[in-house]
């Protein structure tokens, strides 16, 4: 017997991922473009119809019951906007209206791409299991998503568990955000670099200065590129502590290119949390790395859509 299944879209500064998604997570059908950021809101809005048309153009769209976006942010799901920061010509775009003239009478669920993260990993991943939980991305930013009481949880504009502006230096650097001393201002992959930078670190011969750089440094044992984790490992230590303190997560799962970085992020990560996580009900929290890799947008994005596909259809007490 056939399923429904869901249509999902994972939209971020560098490429547009489309994908059919059966219950089980499996993705049926592929589709993608790379994302025009550099052009106008049109432009990136015609290669986001271009992956949905292809995704449209077999026969297994007739059984799409629903589509889900998880995009870059900031997103306002209540709006049905978002603002990506790595896609200019997009300012309070109106992403949901555009991909519902595509998609027909399908629901259309929007979340940030932390969110839709968490969705995968707690459907799929790490977090599977876990009622409360906390999922990051800790790549070129620091996003993330809550799971609360067995359910994913994106707040009301689809921005929940935002763990990257949670302030951890009230004297530190300023963050773009407006803020200071956030955790993403410490430990997102180019502030790892930065920071190693200013302290006196060098790239090799290549001349490559990236967070991945400074990991190999780490892992061969360079002191200057050692701290620079630690000290990104103490910031997301102290945001999860919090996290932790407030909504009584039990796991939170890390993925993004810095997690590729393995002990030298995990180890002083797990170390600082012992620190910060002193009280009795969050004192077991536990860290992990993320599973669901390269495709944790669209499956979580799908999963998204199934859940507020079924909301929809509980019944009013």
């Amino acid at each position: 017997m056939q399923t429904d299944l869901s249509a999902a879209l994972d939209i971020g500064g560098t490429k547009i991922a489309g994908a059919l998604v059966d219950g089980r997570g499996r993705l049926i059908v592929r589709a993608g473009r790379p994302t025009p950021a550099d052009k106008d809101g049109a432009s990136v809005m015609r290669a986001v119809a271009e992956v949905v048309q292809e995704l449209a153009a077999g026969p297994d769209w007739a059984r799409v019951a629903a589509v889900g976006i998880g995009s870059a942010g900031p997103v306002d799901a209540s709006a049905g906007t978002v603002s990506p920061v790595n896609i200019p010509g997009w300012r309070d775009f109106p992403l949901v209206a555009g991909v519902r003239a595509l998609v027909g009478e399908r629901p259309v669920t929007l979340v940030g791409d932390g969110v839709a993260m968490t969705a995968a990993e707690h459907w799929q991943g790490a977090a599977r299991g876990h009622a409360n939980a906390l999922c990051m991305v800790v790549s070129t930013g620091v996003g993330g998503g809550l799971v609360l009481n067995g359910r994913l949880h994106p707040g009301p504009t689809g921005n929940a568990g935002h763990i990257g502006h949670i302030s951890v230096d009230l004297d530190g650097d300023a963050c773009p955000c407006g803020a200071r001393g956030c955790v993403e201002r410490i430990a997102s992959g180019p502030n790892i670099a930065r920071r190693a930078l200013a302290d006196g670190w060098r790239p090799g011969p290549d001349g490559d200065s990236s967070a991945a750089a400074v990991a190999a440094a780490a892992h061969a044992g360079d002191p200057v590129a050692v701290r620079s984790f630690e000290r990104a490992a103490q910031a997301l230590a102290a945001g999860i502590a919090a996290t932790a303190t407030l909504v009584e997560i039990d796991i939170a799962v890390i993925g993004g290119g810095v997690a590729g970085a393995g002990d030298v992020l995990f180890v002083p990560l797990r170390k600082a949390l012992r620190d910060y996580a002193t009280l009795s009900f969050v004192a077991d929290l536990t860290v992990v790395p993320a599973q669901t890799g390269t495709d944790a947008g669209v499956v979580g994005a799908a999963a998204a859509a199934q859940q507020s596909r079924l909301d929809a259809f509980v019944p009013l007490p």
